[in-house]
């Protein structure tokens, strides 16, 4: 009898998008854009902390950001309201965002001089970190009532990022969040990961996690 033939179908489909992530980055680089991948769960603070850094980039940055959403458009339209130019992305029930939609969604949001493209994906702690955007930084929300035990439940979340933000900090003394535990557990993932605590609410922390994206920014764009 005929041995079965397998296809893998998950290493197929990653492998096809990490090439065209890898395209799109080198297209954005080519243009001058940074692309940064923002990923959390839902209600972390992602928007709210979005609002807090462009009050903190205090126009030191052409910026835009790519609301991506399984529907409504409530958060593009609060950072239109807040002078950032934003498009909303529908994925019609996906948990994630992959290299071709997030080019799509570039497109659509049309500042060829843009420095930095922010994509706000999917309010998910697993699907996003396994597809490839074609993102310069990867950036994740960790907020204080979610609990410290976050990077030991999603590894590949915080194997993935190259940025960690603490938000809600304010709330410290109302949650049992053990914060050198948590930065134990998230170094064991990835030693080279950076750690900012901030409470995207009362602005504390915001100032430095702004300066450090602009260095980046400028230096990713300067290379």
């Amino acid at each position: 009898m005929e041995q079965v033939k397998i296809i893998a179908l998950k290493e197929s489909v990653l492998e096809d998008n990490e090439q065209d992530a890898q395209a799109l980055r080198e297209e954005l680089k080519s243009r001058g854009t940074c692309l940064l991948n923002l990923m959390s769960s839902p209600g972390s603070g992602k928007t709210t902390t979005l609002l807090a850094l462009n009050r903190a980039f205090n126009g030191r940055l052409r910026w835009g950001v790519m609301e991506a959403d399984i529907d409504s458009a409530v958060d593009a339209q609060t950072m239109q309201e807040a002078g950032v130019p934003s498009v909303q992305l529908h994925t019609g029930g996906m948990c994630h965002l992959d290299a071709d939609m997030t080019r799509q969604g570039v497109r659509a949001l049309g500042m060829e001089d843009a420095e930095l493209i922010v994509l706000e994906n999917i309010g998910n702690l697993v699907c996003p970190a396994e597809f490839d955007t074609g993102a310069a930084i990867n950036m994740t929300i960790l907020s204080v009532p979610e609990g410290d035990d976050k990077p030991a439940k999603y590894p590949l979340m915080y194997e993935t990022c190259d940025m960690l933000v603490v938000n809600k900090i304010d709330t410290l003394p109302i949650f049992d969040f053990d914060k050198a535990r948590m930065e134990r557990c998230a170094r064991e993932r990835n030693p080279a990961i950076e750690i900012f605590y901030i409470s995207a609410k009362t602005g504390e922390g915001v100032q430095a996690l702004a300066d450090a994206l602009v260095r980046k920014v400028k230096e990713w764009n300067a290379t």
